[in-house]
């Protein structure tokens, strides 16, 4: 397999041999990693649960973990799913791995589609899956949301989007998924939304794939999966909690494949997992962190405010010359955003001359970097 090196190997290539100013303090915005400390309520659930550390962990999940996660989908979108419609995750990136090769095993040019640019596992399960890769480009142009091309979607037998969107922070509305569940159903092909950043809002609460399936009058979810985490909603990237969700008929067979793998999570992180997600305060404390860094950006850089994510996707000239003077000169990385996307079959890459910006320090850590990002545009 001939995987492309990350994008923060290809960055650490990019600034290799540059000295950075030492007169600013150090401000690293590449990751997308919340700086902020673990609510004290998850760690004292899973320091609490340790002594389970004796026990096996089963494929499945805890009884625990699968309710408080069918609680969180119930109270945040008014979906009520049964026990049998979610499989709880080692996070979210090993199910963005495995469940392509899954689904796609048995497939006859097996083809895959996701949005570009893109989070870099999409690619990676493309190519351990053997599968064709088509790119769904979000351009200024589009508004940063994937284009529909019938007949290109109807040799595709997964689909995967990301909205909320990293990189580029765009949101499909609830009308805008229905269009894409309609597609799946009318095309037979299996559509993921990835929807990892959906608790990091700035306004109104975005909506979810699951949402969109009922809205079309598919109540059973067929072709309809979505997978969300913890990480970011609950600062805890560390506890891996995350799960996938819809179609009870694929995640039958999948959580068969997954007795396999050997991912499932340890009972002490179930449990501290299972307190997060039933907790809301802590998320409305973090939403408000991000805000006040969004409100920070549209003051220092005049942007408009995204609806979600914790990014700025900023369109700067020459990316790749404008994160290296950045870094020499004023001590602060970014991600150039040509490093997550790729060239499409006309040699057009869409996160060329842009970069991604993380907002995931504290507002005045983030003032300081926005002023000098501000500096070196100027």
């Amino acid at each position: 397999m001939n995987f492309e090196p990350y994008p923060f190997e290809k960055l650490n290539t990019l600034l290799q041999g540059i000295t950075p100013n030492s007169e600013y303090e150090s401000s690293i915005l590449t990751i997308g990693e919340p700086q902020f400390e673990t609510p004290h309520f998850i760690q004292k659930a899973l320091c609490n649960s340790a002594a389970q550390l004796r026990k096996y962990p089963k494929t499945a999940g805890e009884d625990e973990l699968r309710e408080a996660q069918r609680e969180f989908v119930e109270k945040r979108f008014n979906v009520k799913l049964t026990d049998k419609e979610i499989i709880p995750t080692f996070g979210t990136r090993e199910v963005l791995f495995n469940f392509p090769q899954f689904f796609l095993f048995d497939k006859k040019e097996p083809t895959i589609a996701f949005t570009n640019p893109f989070y870099q596992i999409y690619e990676g399960a493309a190519i351990a899956s053997r599968a064709k890769s088509i790119y769904l480009n979000l351009t200024q142009e589009n508004g940063f949301k994937p284009e529909i091309d019938e007949e290109k979607l109807s040799s595709c037998h997964l689909v995967i989007l990301n909205s909320p969107n990293n990189p580029t922070t765009s949101t499909l509305s609830l009308e805008e998924l229905s269009i894409w569940v309609k597609l799946a159903l009318k095309y037979d092909f299996v559509l993921l939304n990835d929807e990892c950043y959906s608790e990091i809002y700035t306004k109104n609460p975005t909506p979810s794939l699951l949402e969109a399936s009922l809205h079309v009058g598919n109540s059973s979810f067929k072709n309809v999966l979505v997978i969300n985490s913890i990480s970011k909603r609950s600062s805890a990237p560390g506890l891996r909690s995350g799960f996938i969700a819809g179609d009870e008929n694929i995640l039958r067979e999948y959580i068969n494949y997954r007795t396999y793998i050997g991912c499932a999570s340890p009972l002490p992180l179930q449990s501290a997992a299972a307190a997060a997600w039933r907790e809301e305060e802590h998320v409305e404390e973090a939403r408000e962190i991000y805000k006040k860094n969004f409100e920070a950006a549209r003051e220092i850089l005049e942007i408009e405010i995204p609806e979600a994510t914790f990014y700025l996707w900023l369109r700067v000239p020459n990316a790749l010359e404008f994160t290296k003077k950045l870094y020499k000169n004023y001590n602060v990385k970014v991600l150039p955003g040509e490093y997550l996307g790729r060239d499409d079959e006309n040699g057009f890459n869409p996160g060329k001359d842009f970069i991604r910006i993380a907002l995931v320090e504290d507002t005045q850590k983030i003032k300081s970097a926005l002023k000098r990002i501000k500096e070196c545009l100027s």
